[in-house]
């Protein structure tokens, strides 16, 4: 879902600090994947209208990916498990790298409640399990809450149990080289992980995904009806290792950065103290609005894609500014397909690509 941030290098962030001994390493989302979790629109939290009017982003999204990795699809039930077989069969979806996990789900946003995956120090893979709270309590969660100890028993490996700590997905950005982007409005009290301090979740993040620098911006709670108190994917994202992507900074202000967050994410530096290069995706041009009509009041971010193997989903709006973010992803990722996937109606709910896709990186 949505995001925002303040930059600050605590001292266990600096070069020269002592870090704690990493047991485990997150790849940056460009490394090979195995396969991408999604799960699957459904009518028993919100409703037959409102899945009917989303699932065609995740049929889009399906049909992008299959042909260079798996995908794992979470449905809620067998009879879901069917329906959903239908609908990707009349779609023309090649089910061949189609699977489905029957797991009882809340909500579609892997991202945030579903398992981050990492390499331990033998390059084996493992699942990172942190605690999902619907975003300090704001959503229903419980069942969401238990996808990433099923993902584990389903392919036999091994789950790190870190349940104390309440971490979302799209609350993190890390670049593969030792460096996580967050913002404290989403990762610190007081709806997450109260009683914590920075250093404290530094040492924590740090040892579970192998990172040594941190780049904190403050963000905001809530604004832009953001949900999730401005989780960074919304607005800036490492393209690939020494890649910044993100907003201008007059679209950051709209976004609900403050100044001096935009200011020092700009000053963003690598773990070897290079500066990141930057690109700027754009807003949407107009206010986007749904297939059925509904102006949600505010712009479209192009930020919140995903990249696969061989693809890169981004978010699509029927807006003016479609082609102009395309474009510019498509220089970012010249070895792969930019592929539109029309978010408008899921963006209502407070999200778009990356919120709804959790990729597994391939073993090594």
């Amino acid at each position: 879902m949505l995001t925002a941030l303040a930059f600050a290098v605590s001292a266990m962030s600096g070069a020269n600090a002592e870090q704690p001994t990493p047991v485990g390493h997150m790849p940056d989302e460009t490394s090979p994947h195995e396969a991408t979790w999604l799960q699957w629109p459904h009518h028993h939290t919100y409703g037959v209208e409102k899945r009917d009017r989303i699932e065609s982003t995740w049929v889009q999204m399906t049909q992008a990916l299959v042909a260079s990795e798996k995908a794992h699809l979470i449905v809620y039930d067998a009879a879901e498990q069917k329906r959903v077989r239908a609908k990707l069969t009349s779609a023309k979806v090649p089910l061949d790298n189609v699977s489905f996990l029957i797991r009882r789900t809340d909500d579609v946003w892997v991202r945030d409640n579903g398992p981050i995956f990492v390499y331990d120090n033998d390059d084996n893979l493992k699942i990172t399990d942190w605690s999902f709270n619907g975003w300090g309590k704001d959503a229903p969660y419980r069942k969401d809450q238990q996808v990433p100890a099923t993902i584990a028993s389903l392919l036999s490996m091994a789950r790190v149990d870190l349940n104390k700590y309440v971490i979302e997905g799209g609350a993190i950005e890390v670049d593969g080289r030792g460096v996580l982007m967050a913002t404290r409005s989403s990762i610190l009290e007081p709806k997450r992980n109260p009683g914590m301090s920075q250093a404290q979740m530094e040492s924590v993040l740090g040892k579970q995904l192998g990172v040594s620098k941190f780049i904190w911006l403050d963000g905001a709670p809530g604004g832009l009806d953001d949900v999730t108190d401005k989780h960074i994917d919304g607005f800036a994202r490492f393209g690939d290792p020494r890649t910044i992507v993100t907003l201008s900074r007059e679209d950051l202000n709209y976004w609900g950065l403050s100044a001096a967050d935009i200011d020092e994410l700009y000053r963003a530096s690598d773990v070897d103290g290079n500066a990141y290069r930057f690109v700027q995706l754009p807003l949407t041009e107009r206010s986007v609005v749904t297939t059925y009509g509904y102006d949600i009041g505010n712009k479209g971010s192009y930020a919140n894609f995903y990249v696969g193997n061989k693809v890169v989903l981004i978010p699509e709006y029927k807006d003016p500014n479609d082609a102009v973010a395309k474009e510019i992803l498509q220089r970012v990722y010249p070895g792969r397909t930019v592929v539109g996937i029309d978010v408008r109606n899921l963006y209502r709910h407070g999200g778009m690509i990356h919120c709804v896709t959790q990729q597994q990186p391939a073993k090594r």
